[in-house]
C-alpha cells in the first residue's frame, strides 16, 4: 500500500532548545553526583578534560572545580596535558581512585550523559506541548500523500490527531492500519529534545534509545572552553518518536525496568514515546488479557499523566503525552468494555478499499517498482481470481503480488514484467484455495460377525 514517502516542508513544532547550564546549580544535580560520574567515567581509562566534558554533555567550566576537589583528595592524577589550561590536562584515576570508583559502581553502574531531573523534563514537555501546531487539511493530505487513503478516513483521523486522543483504527487485515498509525507520526512532523537520562530522588532512568529514537544531532564534537554550547548538550534533538509494539507487549514493558546489576532504570515504551505516536499494533493479540492493558492506561488517557514507581517504592508522575493508536482486525467492542471505549473518542474503520482505490493502489506499486501499469492488469485479477471465489480486495494485495511476480521474473532469469500468467502464478502461491474436490469414500469398519468370518 505504501511507496517511498516524500519528505514534508518543515515546520515550526518544536520546543525551544534547553538552555545550556551555567553553573553547577543549573543542573539541578549535586556536586556529589557529578563527581561520581567523573570517576566512573575516568574508570574506562584516562582523558582529557574536553573528552571528560563531552561524555559527561556539561561544559567543563562546571567539572573543573569537581575535578581540582577530587585531585586534592588524590584520587584523580594528571598524566599530562594536550593542550593549553586545565581542560587540556589529561587526567586518570590513581589507585584510591580506583577503589572509590568500585565503590560508585556497587551503587550505580550508569556512565553517560548527566542526567537531568524531573522537573527539567516535565517542563521541557509542557513547553512542547505549548508549541503544537494544530493540523489542517492541506497538511494531512500531504503527510498522507505516499498512500492511497480515502477522503472519508481523512476526515476522521485529523480531528483525532488535533485532539491529541487515543483512536482505535479497526478492520479487515492488510488494509494499512499500521502504516496509517505511522503516517500519523510523520505527518505530526517537527523534532523534540529528548534527556539521553533523568534524575528521581538520585536514581538514573535512561530515556534515549537508538532503536525507537532517531536522533537529528549534527553537533556532536567535543565541547569547547572558549564558546559555549547553544543548549544544553545531555538532551538529543530527535524526531518525533513512532513507538511501535505488537504481539511482544507485555504489562512490565510499561513500567520502569530496573537492572539489579547496573543498578539503575530504563523508561517504560509509553514514556520513549512522549511527544509522539505510540501504536499498538495486532491489539487483542497480546500475551496479556486486554482488559490488563486498557486498566493500566484508564487513568493516563484521562488525566494525561502517568504513575511510575521506584525499587525504592517512592511513586512519581510523569506527562503522558502521546496519541496513542490501537489498531487491531477485532472488533473493538469484544475487547473492551463502554468505560474504556468512552475514553478512546475516535474509532475510525479501516475498510476494504473500492476497486478504483486497488487500482490506484496497483499502479503506485507499479511505480515504485519500474513495472509497466496497465487497467487491463486489475480486470483480469477482478475477472479471474477475486470475482470467482468472493475474494474480497485488501490494500496489500497489489504489494504483495507484484513481489511475487518480481521474484519469479527474477529466477528465471528475465526482466521483471507483468503478464497474464505470472499474476496466475504469484495468486496460486499467495492465495489459500480451498480444494474443492469430494472427500475420499471410505469404507465403514467390519462388524463383529463379519470380522468372525473373515478369520475363519
Amino acid at each position: 500500500m505504501s511507496v517511498t514517502a516524500p519528505s514534508l516542508p518543515e515546520i515550526r513544532n518544536t520546543a525551544p532548545p534547553p538552555r545550556v547550564p551555567a553553573s553547577l546549580q543549573e543542573t539541578g544535580l549535586g556536586a556529589d553526583q557529578i563527581e561520581q560520574l567523573v570517576i566512573k567515567t575516568l574508570y574506562g581509562g584516562e582523558a582529557n578534560g574536553l573528552a571528560l566534558a563531552d561524555r559527561i554533555r556539561l561544559p567543563f567550566p562546571i567539572l573543573e572545580p569537581i575535578v581540582e576537589r577530587v585531585r586534592a583528595q588524590q584520587l584523580v592524577e594528571v598524566r599530562g596535558s594536550s593542550g593549553s589550561g586545565s581542560a587540556g590536562y589529561r587526567y586518570a584515576l590513581t589507585d584510591a581512585g580506583r577503589d572509590r570508583a568500585r565503590l560508585y559502581m556497587e551503587v550505580s553502574q550508569y556512565v553517560g550523559p548527566a542526567p537531568v531531573p524531573l522537573a527539567a523534563y516535565v517542563a521541557e514537555m509542557r513547553a512542547l506541548a505549548a508549541a503544537r501546531v494544530y493540523m489542517d487539511r492541506e497538511r494531512l493530505r500531504q503527510g498522507f500523500s505516499h498512500l492511497i487513503v480515502s477522503d472519508v478516513v481523512l476526515e476522521q483521523l485529523g480531528p483525532a490527531l488535533n485532539a491529541g486522543k487515543a483512536m482505535f483504527l479497526y478492520g479487515p487485515p492488510g488494509n494499512g492500519k499500521t502504516v496509517i498509525a505511522e503516517g500519523l507520526g510523520r505527518t505530526l512532523g517537527g523534532d523534540m529534545y529528548m534527556p539521553y537520562a533523568i534524575d528521581v530522588d538520585g536514581q538514573t532512568i535512561t530515556m534515549f534509545d537508538p532503536i525507537n529514537h532517531e536522533s537529528l544531532e549534527t553537533d556532536a564534537g567535543p565541547s569547547s572552553v572558549i564558546a559555549v554550547a547553544p543548549r544544553d548538550r545531555r538532551w538529543v534533538r530527535i524526531r518525533r518518536p513512532v513507538v511501535m509494539v505488537g504481539g511482544e507487549l507485555t504489562l512490565d514493558m510499561l513500567d520502569l525496568t530496573f537492572n539489579p546489576i547496573a543498578k539503575f532504570y530504563e523508561a517504560p515504551i509509553q514514556l520513549k514515546a512522549n511527544g509522539g505516536v505510540f501504536l499498538v499494533d495486532d491489539f487483542g493479540r497480546q500475551r496479556i488479557r486486554p482488559q490488563d492493558l486498557l486498566n493500566r492506561w484508564i487513568v493516563p488517557l484521562e488525566s494525561r499523566i502517568d504513575y511510575l514507581t521506584l525499587h525504592t517504592g517512592k511513586k512519581f508522575q510523569v506527562p503522558f503525552d502521546v496519541l496513542i493508536c490501537f489498531a487491531t482486525n477485532l472488533n473493538p467492542e469484544s475487547l473492551a468494555d463502554e468505560a474504556f471505549l468512552r475514553r478512546i473518542p475516535y474509532k475510525i474503520p479501516i475498510e476494504d478499499p473500492t476497486l478504483d482505490e486497488f487500482t490506484r493502489i496497483f499502479a503506485l506499486n507499479c511505480r515504485r517498482r519500474n513495472l509497466r501499469f496497465h487497467q487491463v492488469l486489475v480486470a483480469y485479477l477482478q475477472r479471474r481470481h477475486y470475482g470467482p471465489a468472493g475474494r474480497p480486495l485488501r490494500a496489500c494485495h497489489p504489494r504483495d503480488l507484484l513481489d511475487q511476480v518480481t521474484a519469479l521474473c527474477r529466477y528465471r532469469g528475465i526482466e521483471p514484467i507483468i503478464t497474464r500468467e505470472l499474476l496466475d502464478a504469484a495468486c496460486a502461491s499467495y492465495f489459500v484455495t480451498t480444494s474443492t474436490k469430494p472427500a475420499p469414500v471410505v469404507a465403514p469398519p467390519p462388524t463383529t460377525a463379519r470380522r468372525r468370518l473373515e478369520v475363519h
